[in-house]
């Protein structure tokens, strides 16, 4: 099992910048990637972002150039990035961790964190 923890939500005005947090614990070794993805009211969750166990990242056309992705291995955390926030921005965040489990994959949520864009 794989605990996702996330913080670093809240209230910006247009422009602004926030960092979320996601802290792994658990069965981590294995995890082959870690991302964000979104989910505003009304709408299907969306990715964001997304980084492999190799370093390679994936954006949403949405956010690139705007937000960033990264990893500290050592504090077992991934950091979203996120600058020029805009009002489209505002949705429920969730971190997100897949593990391959022959003959799958096993998905691991966090339970959210609110970013709040104002215009």
């Amino acid at each position: 099992q794989v605990q996702l923890v996330e913080s670093g939500g809240g209230l910006v005005q247009t422009g602004g910048s926030l960092r979320l947090s996601c802290a792994a614990s658990g069965s981590i070794f294995s995890i082959n990637a870690m991302g964000w993805y979104r989910q505003a009211p009304g709408k299907q969750r969306e990715l964001v972002a997304a980084i492999t166990s190799g370093g390679s990242t994936d954006y949403a056309d949405s956010v690139k150039g705007r937000f960033t992705i990264s990893r500290d291995n050592a504090k077992n955390t991934v950091y979203l990035h996120m600058n020029s926030l805009k009002p489209e921005d505002t949705a429920v965040y969730y971190c997100h961790a897949a593990r391959y489990s022959d003959p799958g994959w096993d998905d691991y949520w966090g339970q959210g964190t609110q970013v709040t864009v104002s215009s």
